[in-house]
Parts: structure tokens; sequence; C-alpha cells
């Protein structure tokens, strides 16, 4: 099978300020069959992004004007496209940040085109398979727990006061797995075997932390969860009361 039938000419959006960046991620990107699309900043993503919905965006974080960091938390509010954050920055806290605004990746500048390459395949591999598994449990369209509606065609998380959160795709299929699976312990390696994650990036290394950044975004107290609950010794549970609509 070529590149470009692998890629199943998905569309690329890169953002970066950085002429060069741009033209080379183009032209290597171009040539493992992926379509792409360039902007030199925000502003140009939004309005590539209000013509058009590419699979998913390569984005800098440090531009003129709007960072990435506002335009990924628009991203992941209205769009739903997974997003890989491109940064000369190695900071912890970037990374976190990023993450818990709805990204789905970090990679730190410079880096090589063919470790670029396998984390893309990796996101987009993530975003297909969770469709089979929503069949498989009989399609089920929306889920109700502990105050919160998980809309999975949308692919959209909210709080009953209105509250939406952003999901990376690891994220999203995370709460799939656990939301099919109520009241039974799963273990660590259950988790990743479930999460397909056999090519996991360095943020999947680690289920624990994972769950951790997961559970900041949906418990009440994250250090004292009731929605998901370690089990010592067996590994996580999602111990609230779900409902299938």
């Amino acid at each position: 099978m070529d590149n470009a039938a692998q890629a199943q000419m998905k569309t690329i959006l890169v953002v970066d300020d950085d002429r060069d960046i741009r033209a080379d991620l183009s032209d290597y990107l171009s040539a493992q069959g992926y379509a792409v699309e360039t902007a030199e900043n925000a502003a140009s993503a939004r309005r590539m992004l209000q013509s058009g919905q590419p699979d998913l965006i390569l984005l800098d974080i440090m531009m003129p004007g709007e960072d990435g960091i506002s335009l990924c938390r628009s991203i992941a509010r209205l769009n739903q496209v997974p997003v890989i954050f491109l940064s000369a920055k190695t900071d912890q806290i970037d990374r976190i940040v990023g993450l818990e605004i709805g990204a789905d990746d970090y990679v730190c500048k410079p880096f090589h085109p063919r470790e670029l390459l396998a984390r893309i395949r990796t996101v987009l591999r993530r975003i297909e398979q969770p469709v089979s598994t929503t069949q498989h449990e009989g399609g089920v369209r929306f889920y109700e727990f502990s105050g919160w509606t998980f809309d999975v065609a949308r692919r959209a998380l909210k709080r009953d006061d209105g509250l939406i959160v952003a999901l990376s795709s690891s994220e999203f299929e995370l709460l799939q797995i656990f939301l099919a699976r109520p009241q039974i312990v799963l273990s660590r390696e259950r988790i990743l075997e479930l999460m397909h994650s056999g090519a996991s990036d360095v943020f999947d290394r680690s289920v624990d932390s994972q769950i951790s950044r997961f559970r900041r975004k949906i418990e009440k107290d994250p250090k004292n969860p009731e929605i998901i609950q370690t089990v010592w010794g067996g590994g996580y549970m999602f111990a609230a009361e779900v409902k299938r609509l």
C-alpha cells in the first residue's frame, strides 16, 4: 500500500508563523500522501476553518497576535478537530495547559519529521477507532452521569450548568471505555488494551497521569474523586450511575 492510500488523503492544517517550517512540513507531509494547508497566524487559520474542516491541525504556540493556546480553546470548543502543538517551549506547564484545553499531543521543536508523522498517525487512528467501539456497544448516542451529558456523535461533554469540557481524542476514548463498563474494576493493562494504545506517545505511557488529568476536568474534588475511583491493587472503576439514552 502506498503512502497516499495509507493517509487516505487526510487534510492537515499547519499553523505556524515560520515560513520555512510551513514549507518543510507541507513538502514532507504531502510526500506522505496527506493534503496540506498552511496558515501563518491564528486569524488566517480561523478564516480557513470557516470554509472547511481539516482532519488534524499542527499548531504553533508562540505566534504574533493571538497565540496557539487561545486558538486551540476555540477549536476544541467549536470544531472538535484534533490538535498537535508544535513549540520550542519545553516547560512541563505548557504541556499540561495544552492538554487540559483539548490538545491531543505536544511536540517540541526541533523534532524529527518521522517522529511527528508517527504522532499524527497515532492521533488520527484514535479518532477513527472509537466510532466502531460506539457501534459495537449498541449505537448509544447519549450518556448521562453525575450531572454530565456525553454526546458521543458530537464528541461533546456538557455539565448540567451548561459548561462544555474540551476532550482530547484519548480522553474521548477513555470516557467511552468507562461508560460502557460502569461499576467494573479495570486494571491499567486492560485500559491500555481497550485504548488501542500499542503505538502510545509520551502522554499515553501512564494511565495514572491520563486519569489524573481527566479527573481535574470532571470531578468536583479531583483529590477525592467520586466518578472515577481508584481501586487499590486493582485499577480504576467508573463508580457513577450511567444512563444510556
